[in-house]
């Protein structure tokens, strides 16, 4: 299965809108996006819709379907074992981790507390 890649629409939009020598402002008018969207799909951190795929390849003049790659079956098995996982991955894991711990403690701590009260 094919699925967008905001990397290489990044590249893609900053490239072809330097080229054109267009600020995020100027090329937001055209396409009916905001400044902040433009900026946002440049830092791959917004996935844009099909309609405002399209305005950014209509303005810009690239093939829509070049920015679709195939999806790597193994991508979540592999950064769930801590292989391919980004700085920021992992500190979701770290986070998440620290989490469950904390929670673990207070299980415990509450259980034996009951425990002692109990009697």
């Amino acid at each position: 299965m094919k699925i967008l890649s905001t990397a290489k629409l990044a590249k893609t939009v900053i490239k072809l809108r330097k080229q054109k020598e267009l600020t995020q402002e100027q090329l937001g008018e055209q396409t009916s996006l905001n400044r902040v969207m433009i900026g946002r799909i440049e830092r791959e951190d917004f996935i844009p819709s099909i309609t405002q795929l399209q305005a950014l390849s209509a303005v810009l003049g690239f093939d829509l379907t070049e920015m679709f790659v195939e999806q790597e079956k193994e991508a979540s098995f592999i950064a769930l074992r801590g292989m391919g996982r980004s700085a920021e991955e992992q500190k979701g894991v770290d986070l998440l981790l620290s989490m469950m711990l904390t929670l673990r403690q207070q299980m415990m701590l509450s259980k034996a507390y009951e425990d002692k009260h109990s009697i």
